[in-house]
């Protein structure tokens, strides 16, 4: 009876000891490079904290963020913010943000934002032009806002106006290498370009954007649903926004463009990287 007694204690210890594993954190993607490497940038943070975590690619993440098939989700502040308050005010990062929060659907709450990283729209000129017009930055646009011609790369999200310019429909270009050449052939005046972009050419001038903001902030930040991550995994993709800068998403960004695995980047990013230090 006593060797009976003992062998069942083992079994019930044997079971406590097999509890089941937690499911997967899964981080929603758009199939696009900047938000597939993102997306495995913060898989790659809550791996780090000690669970197990995959990047699920979709068409529409923010969906499944609101359904509950994902649970985390990266994006851009401006345009979250268009998303759940298209009528809201505020150009700076902090304004955007704070906006954004204010916005957010129940059951969804937004990590912090990489105050270093963003990927706002630019403006570039040929460097005769930029000569020219002696313009470095967007608050001298205005002056030059009468004849005006744009471009952009379809799909590009660009503002209607900066300052008091209200700008022209801009011409619709198939990839980067078409509308820099056309800026470079003086087919247009300015080429709508972001501030990640992975290739922004040697021979053009990106006008930068002074304070006051004269375009939209669009930061990089986490989003994810409320009462669903520890607080290791909370502290892991708030830590991302201390090591990411706009210049490591463009350089990612322009490794996967190449034909990089996305996860292997963001691996390789965040063993340069390392989070908490």
């Amino acid at each position: 009876m006593r060797r009976l007694a003992l062998g069942l204690a083992v079994l019930l210890l044997a079971g406590c000891g097999a509890a089941p594993a937690p499911p997967p954190v899964l981080v929603g993607a758009r199939p696009d490079a900047e938000s597939l490497v993102l997306a495995h940038v913060y898989a790659a943070a809550l791996r780090g904290s000690g669970v197990v975590s995959h990047v699920e690619v979709s068409d529409d993440p923010l969906a499944q963020l609101d359904s509950g098939a994902v649970t985390v989700m990266p994006g851009l502040t401006g345009r979250l913010l268009m998303v759940f308050a298209p009528d809201a005010a505020g150009r700076s990062d902090r304004q955007v943000y704070k906006a954004m929060v204010g916005a957010l659907p129940e059951g969804i709450a937004a990590g912090d934002y990489a105050m270093t990283a963003a990927d706002k729209p630019a403006l570039a000129l040929a460097r005769a032009t930029a000569a020219t017009w002696h313009a470095t930055n967007l608050g001298e646009l205005p002056r030059h806002c009468s004849g005006l011609t744009l471009g952009v790369v379809s799909g590009a999200r660009t503002p209607a106006t900066v300052g008091g310019c209200r700008l022209p429909t801009a011409q619709q270009f198939p990839d980067d290498t078409a509308l820099f050449s056309a800026l470079r052939a003086k087919q247009i005046s300015a080429a709508w370009t972001s501030t990640a972009a992975p290739r922004i050419p040697d021979d053009v001038v990106v006008l930068s954007d002074p304070a006051p903001a004269l375009v939209r902030a669009e930061n990089v930040v986490p989003l994810y649903r409320r009462n669903e991550l520890a607080e290791p995994q909370l502290l892991a993709i708030n830590q991302v926004a201390g090591v990411l800068d706009t210049a490591a998403l463009a350089d990612m960004r322009r490794q996967v463009a190449d034909g990089a695995d996305p996860r292997h980047v963001a691996d390789a990013f965040l063993d340069e990287h390392p989070l908490g230090r």
